[in-house]
């Protein structure tokens, strides 16, 4: 990876929308199945987020954010020849979870089903879950990049080999909004409940 290129972290496409609207701020990663180190590492604190079409699976979404993948396809075919980016993300934390009990007590702050998390957990047994925490901003202008083939495949990591001028951007929580949530998911991972009081 190039350091003085900016990166993109791959995520699905329905992941990434709820990402910039404000409905979620983790992602839970493990890599890439084509990774270069077989296991997850954070590359850069900075990032845009790249959507994935591939692979996204209505099941693995908890009910209420069932029935948008198809919105996140339109427009999409495996041979287009650009792709946008609408967001960036500051990784705040990079927490490591290595046991069931932990990854249950963060249920409500992600999108996915108990399914999901637990196979991301099971994976590569032997490596941590990497729960990243993410400050999101939404670009006041998408970034629209011609495709490559390096684009492409199950990996965590992008280099953009584009001279991407410094966005606009504005964060999709405000600051109190992001502590608090910060606060209270760090609060359910070591057993603390204040989700219903706050």
């Amino acid at each position: 990876m190039e350091a003085n290129y900016p990166v993109a972290l791959k995520e699905w496409a329905v992941t990434v929308k709820a990402l910039q609207e404000g409905h979620l701020m983790l992602v839970m990663r493990k890599g890439g199945i084509i990774e270069e180190t077989r296991d997850f590492q954070l590359v850069s604190p900075g990032f845009y987020l790249m959507p994935a079409y591939e692979h996204q699976k209505e099941h693995l979404l908890k009910a209420d954010y069932q029935g948008q993948i198809p919105g996140t396809m339109e427009g999409w075919t495996p041979d287009m020849a650009s792709i946008k980016l609408s967001s960036y993300a500051e990784a705040v934390e990079d927490i490591e979870i290595t046991d069931q009990a932990t990854l249950d007590r963060i249920r409500e702050y992600h999108i996915w089903t108990d399914t999901f998390a637990e196979e991301r957990l099971k994976w590569k047994r032997t490596k941590p879950l990497h729960l990243l925490l993410l400050r999101v901003y939404r670009l006041e202008k998408p970034v629209e990049l011609p495709m490559q083939p390096a684009y492409n495949g199950c990996k965590s990591w992008v280099s953009l080999n584009e001279d991407i001028p410094q966005p606009l951007m504005t964060p999709v929580l405000s600051d109190k909004e992001f502590e608090q949530q910060v606060w209270l998911i760090k609060q359910a991972l070591i057993g603390r409940d204040f989700s219903e009081s706050s």
